[in-house]
């Protein structure tokens, strides 16, 4: 792993735990997972597994340390490691037959489901669900979902755009 790649992971996860960090509550007080928008996107433009997994690591601790969810911080490291693991396989067999554009559209979608069920399910072994698995699902996972997939687009064109310019300069 080279420098020059560990200092844009390490720039790209700030800026999504400074994104989660602001984002203001939208449903029960939860709110969207903008630092996996960004680690999705360090998933697309990383193809190596030892930086996916420590970038999902660091991650999961940084939205450990600004959860709202009550004894969420355990569930939040694993959720991510689990989540990080999964999407590596899935996106194995795509990466060079795939343009990054569906490829951002895909993981930020199905990887928000995986770690969503991922945090409920950890959560409710760990410190017990305020409400129902099915109702925080229904309006938290799925919500949290659509609005990553549309946030995840538009932070990765903006990156590509930041990486391109920088490239040619």
């Amino acid at each position: 792993m080279n420098v020059k790649k560990m200092i844009i992971n390490s720039l790209l996860l700030a800026i999504g735990a400074i994104l989660h960090q602001l984002t203001p509550p939208l449903i029960l007080g939860m709110k969207p997972d903008f630092s996996l928008a960004m680690l999705f996107i360090i998933m697309i433009l990383n193809d190596d597994y030892k930086s996916c997994v420590c970038s999902g690591l660091i991650a999961g601790i940084l939205a450990a340390a600004t959860t709202g969810f009550p004894g969420g911080q355990i569930p939040n490291v694993i959720d991510k490691i689990v989540t990080v693991n999964i999407m590596f396989l899935v996106l194995k067999p795509f990466r060079q037959r795939v343009n990054n554009q569906i490829k951002i559209v895909f993981t930020t979608a199905i990887g928000t489901f995986i770690s969503g069920t991922t945090f409920l399910s950890v959560a409710f072994v760990i410190v017990g669900l305020p409400t129902s698995f099915k109702a925080l699902f229904l309006s938290v996972v799925v919500p949290g979902a659509i609005i990553n997939t549309i946030a995840g687009v538009i932070l990765f064109n903006a990156v590509n755009i930041a990486i391109k310019r920088k490239a040619a300069a």
